[in-house]
């Protein structure tokens, strides 16, 4: 009878061990820490609480003692992971310990994906170029969100969606890049962004994605979120006022007189006058650059003479009155011009926040 109950004693143990391992391979070292501390009181409180547990006849006074002591450990251990914020307050040491350990996240620990930045692509490029340190995360409910916008009825979702797949694809193929899909869910959440956050919350990983509204929502729960459109921002060159660009006018602005041409990184700039010379390259005069909720936004102005130049080009034997008169022109419409721009800036920011 007594070796029956040794070999169930021993079985729990190494069980207990195999889980323990299989937790510590995905904690940070901040859990690390933390659960140790939280091992350590169990063990005091164990070893306490063992003298008179011994001296229980036969087998019980063999055996009580270890389990109390490993059911103490577990529990003081899983106390003090669900109270890590309340115990950085109480022990100063650990809350630089702490701050380096979240600043260290972001290049050595889990990435969770989420489906926009899959279905967006430039994240297979910026994996490759090194820019995303880390194991890539991509959860079961993610996967399938992706994989029903690939059935999907309408042809444009289906391609991106087929797209997605493709870059994921890509990622797993890479060498060098560490991706994992996870079974772990939020069955009591719906949405798959609240999922995200609160698996985020519960991995102590960062999200990685370019919705604005998850951004956001993450932010104030306390998560780090990966933006890729405010990486995309961040690296644009730096345009100031006065500065010359040579920019196509490809299509015309919102207001009247306002063409619309974009620079090689996407950047769009509003070209004053610019409907005069819709498909023409134009030399312009950086006026204002404005940062907005959906990016960085210019507005330029075509330089002295420069229209003039542009329709000397395409017609040669103009009369000179039609030259004078578009000058006039640009004269009565340069007092509009910052109006125009705030009442553009405004609609922007407001397109921006309704998607």
């Amino acid at each position: 009878m007594s070796f029956e109950i040794y070999l169930l004693v021993g079985v729990v143990a190494v069980l207990i061990l195999v889980m323990a391992v299989i937790r510590l391979r995905r904690a940070s070292l901040q859990s690390l820490i933390f659960g140790l501390i939280g091992a350590v009181v169990g063990l005091v409180i164990g070893a306490l609480a063992s003298l008179p547990l011994a001296q229980l006849p036969h087998p019980l006074g063999s055996i009580l003692p270890i389990v109390v002591s490993l059911l103490l450990v577990i529990i003081f251990s899983a106390l003090a992971l669900g109270h890590r914020e309340a115990l950085t307050h109480l022990l100063p040491f650990l809350h630089s310990g702490t701050t380096t350990t979240e600043s260290l996240k972001v290049g050595s620990g889990e990435i969770l994906v989420d489906t926009s930045v899959i279905i967006d692509g430039r994240i297979a490029d910026i994996a490759v170029a090194g820019f995303v340190p880390g194991r890539l995360l991509v959860p079961r409910f993610v996967l399938a969100e992706l994989q029903n916008i690939a059935d999907s009825d309408d042809a444009m979702r289906r391609g991106r969606g087929r797209r997605g797949l493709e870059v994921l694809n890509r990622l797993r193929d890479t060498s060098g890049i560490e991706v994992e899909v996870i079974e772990q869910d939020a069955p009591e959440i719906k949405e798959v962004d609240a999922k995200l956050v609160a698996l985020a919350q519960t991995r102590s990983c960062n999200v990685l994605t370019t919705d604005y509204n998850l951004n956001r929502v993450a932010q104030i729960q306390g998560v780090r979120v990966l933006n890729i459109n405010e990486l995309a921002n961040a690296i644009r060159p730096v345009v100031l006022p006065g500065e010359e660009l040579r920019v196509r006018v490809v299509q015309p602005g919102k207001e009247k007189n306002q063409g619309v041409g974009y620079l090689a990184d996407g950047t769009m700039i509003v070209v004053e006058n610019g409907d005069k010379v819709m498909n023409q390259e134009v030399t312009t005069e950086v006026t204002r650059v404005f940062q907005t909720v959906a990016g960085k936004m210019i507005f330029a102005a075509p330089k002295k003479g420069e229209l003039d130049r542009v329709k000397d080009a395409d017609s040669p034997a103009e009369d000179k009155k039609t030259t004078r008169s578009g000058r006039n022109n640009q004269t009565r419409n340069r007092t509009k011009r910052r109006s125009l721009e705030d009442r553009l800036i405004e609609a922007t920011n407001a397109e921006t926040t309704e998607r």
